[in-house]
């Protein structure tokens, strides 16, 4: 990647981090999620107090929220994943951003330094996260009317990117038609940052980061789907929590769909400028 690339990028997407600890109703933890006792200290350039600790207050007299709890600063990870184990190495391009990150940003990245065409079609596919077994036939039709739905639009197909609930049966139909096709299905993960496992692998400014799939039964936290071609990860500051994507996504489907398909052409070159 040119530098200039890589001085948008960090410009452009930031990281979020909390930096004061508000007692939950778990005593134990921060509003964050994070246990007090791992609590970092407050990141590289806010505001000190107590010499750099994080500051914490006696008792919860207010709700932790991501605006008034976090700071931002440049994101420190995106590049290239190369999923192990399998065989096969998939890989799949990568960026840590804040939640609240602009839409038109988002997909200027996708097209521009990820390089993809505008699609005709959005997939989006939502679902529970809890894992539940699809009988062989019906897991069979839904595989194939998604692969044959995104192939012959050119279509892009979003989900929340981790191996979890219906994600995963998308993640096997599309690892079945991979194995069969060279033709890739553009499928991007939007999945929130904290409760992604084994993240501290993907920390790094236009790496390529090996990431294993095998996840700790022990853990409550999730790991990335192999068969994705492109992640966006959402970063609110928390830990161990859902809800951090759901407005980055929101947004950026809503302005995917405001984009004029007859005129594509013209809007791709006019990002590109």
């Amino acid at each position: 990647m040119v530098e200039t690339q890589r001085a948008w990028i960090e410009r452009t997407f930031q990281k979020r981090e909390c930096m004061q600890i508000i007692p939950s109703k778990d005593a134990s933890r921060c509003g964050c999620g994070q246990l007090v006792s791992q609590h970092p200290s407050v990141p590289g350039g806010a505001p000190e107090e107590g010499g750099g600790a994080v500051m914490q207050l006696e008792a919860p007299a207010e709700r932790w929220t991501p605006p008034k709890h976090t700071q931002s600063s440049g994101t420190d990870a995106y590049g290239l994943i190369e999923f192990q184990g399998g065989g096969h190495v998939n890989k799949a391009m990568y960026i840590r951003v804040s939640y609240d990150s602009k839409a038109d940003s988002l997909l200027h990245l996708m097209v521009k330094d990820w390089e993809l065409e505008l699609p005709t079609l959005l997939i989006s596919v939502h679902g529970g996260l809890q894992n539940f077994e699809l009988p062989p036939k019906l897991k069979q039709v839904f595989g194939k009317g998604l692969i044959k739905a995104a192939v012959t639009t050119g279509a892009w197909i979003f989900t929340g990117g981790v191996s979890t609930g219906v994600i995963r049966h998308v993640g096997d139909a599309l690892k079945d038609h991979s194995s069969k096709s060279r033709g890739k299905v553009c499928a991007i993960g939007i999945a929130p940052w904290g409760i992604i496992e084994n993240k501290e692998d993907l920390i790094g400014r236009d790496v390529t980061r090996p990431y294993t799939t095998m996840s700790n039964p022990l853990s409550k936290l999730s790991v990335l789907n192999s068969s994705h071609s492109h992640f966006l990860l959402a970063d609110n500051g928390t830990h161990g929590k859902y809800g951090a994507e759901v407005r980055l996504r929101r947004q950026l489907e809503k302005h995917i769909a405001l984009q004029k398909i007859n005129t594509r052409e013209s809007h791709v070159s006019s990002m590109l400028k």
